[in-house]
């Protein structure tokens, strides 16, 4: 137990933080065996063809419309707390930077790169919205909360840039490869070549997990670990169902590809 307060900072007495690291930690691994049990969301190009839901009563918009709907809120949460939180120090304005970072490139990811070919459902999007504003503002509170409690006695925050940069470069880098796999208008799916696509199916996965333990060691606090672990579980499972996917639809698929991590899993 010593050794692990050594890396995360004392906990604030916050029942709202408390239980937000244990919903965010339950949820997120929950949702990573839903993924590996075939039970997917529905904006994901493998999600149940079976759904019960019926698609008449479904409020739809353009892919590109619905994943801007999920990430805005998140990145406004960041951006606002600038001005919220004044001269809290140099840990929160890494770890607030960091935050406000993650969900801008991913708006610029939706304007900019990503290729589309289907719609989302309203009714889909604004939950998968609000968990991404809880747990950015979750995020940035906790690391509020714990100014005036002593640091860590191991400081992770130079690492933890480090790896950031590290895991939002190299996610970036796979997203725009995935986007020349199609033409605008195209449909196709095909199976990715370059990069870590070599070796693992789900490269952008491995590097956003890269990123998120950055977070976690920017921020040491016990929410941004709950919630790395929790990422963590939740892209294991997504990783796993995508190279199901891939496996049943092309028959040349290469065996020896790895899900998320080379060589390993």
């Amino acid at each position: 137990m010593s050794t692990l307060l050594g890396f995360i900072s004392q906990p604030p007495p916050s029942v709202f933080i408390t239980a937000m690291s244990l919903i965010s930690l339950t949820f997120l691994a929950n949702s990573g065996f839903s993924e590996i049990r075939g039970k997917h969301y529905q904006y994901s190009k493998f999600w149940n063809v079976n759904s019960q839901k019926s698609a008449a009563k479904q409020i739809k918009v353009s892919s590109r419309t619905g994943m801007l709907l999920l990430y805005t809120p998140a990145f406004l949460a960041g951006l606002a707390s600038f001005g919220i939180f004044h001269d809290e120090g140099f840990r929160f304005l890494l770890l607030n930077s960091a935050v406000t970072i993650h969900f801008f490139k991913r708006v610029l990811e939706v304007l900019f790169v990503h290729k589309y070919s289907g719609a989302m459902s309203v009714d889909d999007a604004i939950p998968i919205s609000v968990s991404y504003f809880l747990s950015a503002a979750s995020m940035i509170y906790a690391q509020h909360l714990s100014r005036g409690f002593p640091e860590p006695s191991i400081d992770l925050k130079y690492p933890g840039i480090v790896l950031f940069l590290m895991g939002i470069s190299g996610n970036l880098n796979h997203h725009y490869l995935l986007s020349k796999l199609r033409e605008e208008g195209d449909k196709e799916y095909k199976i990715p070549k370059g990069g870590l696509f070599d070796w693992v199916i789900c490269p952008h996965y491995l590097f956003e997990i890269l990123g998120f333990i950055g977070v976690s060691f920017i921020s040491q606090t016990l929410y941004a670990f709950c919630y790395t672990m929790g990422t963590t579980v939740y892209l294991m499972g997504r990783s796993y169902a995508t190279k199901r996917w891939y496996l049943s639809k092309f028959e040349d698929f290469p065996k020896d590809v790895k899900a998320l991590i080379p060589y390993v899993f």
